[in-house]
């Protein structure tokens, strides 16, 4: 059985002007013509060009196609296992191409641009994305949202660890302000309060009293904020909660 050009270049995905290009350059030629000279391509014509167009699809010149096909050492069998190599090469770099793309799409989430092991080094066993998707979920239309991305995005690893330096401090100074039996209300407490108010405004998105207030309620009423707090010494979610409401009943008096 014999198929037409129209028909190959519908079985295969190409145009007609490919197939007659391919003809014109030797490297496919229809093995017969019909009564009114018009190609007509057989199955060995079929295969032949199934192996161009898979040589063609991992970017070899046509010459190049052209010579390994016409090879007079390679049978079948020889062309399959070429093809097997370089598809698995192939794999393996889409492979690492799509690992790197999954990368930069969880580091644009929170505006991380970190490799794996900066990260590491930065955050230690914390995963800083962990809560990226419900984030975004959440205030991802907010102006503060979008002003934490736009600032975070531009961070270095310097920066990151700067970051948790700070916090790293904070977080010991407030546990020692709780040992020494400082009150909430307190002044030391409030201060503590305010500082932590500022920080989000220098590294984040400005934070006004009313936000903190709710950031303060969330860090008792969402475990998972409890836990990080207390954590650092016990009960200090809600000691920093009562803080931050008594520093903005004052600052806002």
């Amino acid at each position: 059985m014999s198929y037409s050009v129209g028909q190959v270049a519908g079985f295969a995905g190409v145009t007609v002007r490919t197939l007659h290009h391919y003809d014109e350059i030797g490297l496919l030629r229809p093995s017969g013509r019909s009564a009114a000279g018009h190609r007509r391509y057989e199955d060995e014509d079929l295969d032949r060009l199934q192996q161009i167009l898979f040589y063609r699809e991992l970017g070899f010149p046509l010459d190049q196609v052209t010579a390994l096909l016409d090879d007079p050492g390679a049978d079948p069998q020889e062309h399959l296992r070429r093809q097997h190599r370089l598809l698995t090469a192939r794999i393996d770099e889409l492979q690492k191409m799509a690992e790197a793309v999954e990368h930069a799409m969880e580091a644009r989430k929170m505006g991380i641009n970190l490799t794996p092991e900066e990260k590491f080094e930065v955050f230690g066993d914390h995963d800083p994305e962990q809560y990226a998707e419900e984030a975004e979920q959440r205030w991802g239309g907010t102006d503060a949202y979008k002003e934490s991305q736009r600032r975070t995005s531009r961070y270095t690893k310097e920066d990151w660890q700067r970051v948790q330096d700070e916090a790293k401090d904070w977080g010991e100074r407030y546990a020692a302000l709780m040992e020494a039996g400082e009150e909430p209300t307190s002044e030391r407490a409030m201060d503590m309060a305010e500082e932590h108010r500022q920080s989000i405004n220098r590294w984040y998105y400005e934070c006004p009293y009313e936000m903190q207030r709710c950031l303060a309620d969330m860090y008792v009423q969402d475990e998972r904020f409890k836990a990080f707090y207390d954590a650092i010494r016990p009960g200090l979610a809600e000691h920093l909660r009562a803080a931050i409401h008594a520093n903005a009943d004052r600052r806002t008096a």
